[in-house]
């Protein structure tokens, strides 16, 4: 399996602060059945800048690691990019990494409680480009939660998602994982991914993931999750079924 979206590196961002710690969540990740893992550590976060040849170099050394302690990942460098205005500037300099070498794919992180103005229309520059924009965990947005027609505008234009096994197993709560439920009944998400940082509170839960997905959802979801996440790692276009908008029901939204 492949996870798209995981804090793995060692003492880069909130993920792992030891090489050792690392290794750790990796041999969790093969435990799971995960045989490939793209590394996306924040970029132009408050906290973390990340930059692409820094993340080049850092993704290097641990493929050697996790080769040295025999561990069967094999790690792919990107970045978890939050939203800014000089994005296309800063993928034009390389600061900026897609999902995979020459793929099209960019994984896009918005604040929590807002999304900027400008996000449609760097969105669609973005599009123009060639890039086709991967909206990270948005079952976690207040925005989105309070007016998930923003969301679907912006699938409806072309936006990918991608949803977290944590969001829908429910240990992000109970309204968090009602929520990641109906953005997958509406074909507002593509992708389920770990986000994982550590083996405490942010662990993988793939498997657990998959199987609430499959229990909810049926293996056809299961299938078509998976090869999304495949068809990504080979830069190919993903499946997206026509969105529909999502029905907000009374006080679902209240965590906020």
């Amino acid at each position: 399996m492949i996870d798209i979206h995981c804090h793995i590196l060692p003492g880069v961002d909130d993920g792992p602060k030891t090489l050792a710690e690392s290794l750790e969540l990796a041999r969790q990740a093969e435990a799971e059945g995960i045989t490939t893992i793209i590394a996306t550590p924040h970029h132009q976060h408050p906290s973390f800048e990340n930059s692409g040849p820094s993340v080049l170099r850092q993704v290097e050394e641990f493929n050697q690691a996790l080769q040295e302690a025999d561990i069967n990942i094999h790690v792919n460098p990107s970045q978890e990019i939050r939203l800014h205005g000089e994005m296309i500037q800063h993928i034009d300099l390389g600061d900026v990494l897609p999902m995979t070498p020459e793929s099209s794919y960019l994984l896009i992180e918005f604040p929590t409680n807002s999304i900027p103005r400008y996000a449609t229309r760097l969105f669609y520059d973005l599009q123009l480009k060639g890039y086709t924009p991967i909206i990270a965990h948005p079952e976690r947005n207040k925005v989105f939660a309070e007016r998930p027609e923003v969301l679907y505008e912006m699938v409806a234009n072309g936006a990918l998602t991608q949803v977290t096994t944590s969001s829908l197993t429910g240990h992000l709560g109970k309204n968090v994982k009602k929520f990641t439920e109906l953005l997958i009944e509406a074909n507002l998400t593509h992708f389920l991914a770990s986000d994982a940082h550590n083996l405490g509170e942010r662990p993988f839960r793939f498997q657990e993931g998959y199987s609430v997905l499959e229990d909810v959802f049926g293996m056809d979801m299961v299938y078509q999750f998976k090869e999304n996440a495949e068809l990504l790692l080979n830069n190919n276009h993903v499946h997206m079924l026509p969105p529909e908008p999502v029905k907000k029901r009374k006080k679902l939204f209240s965590f906020f």
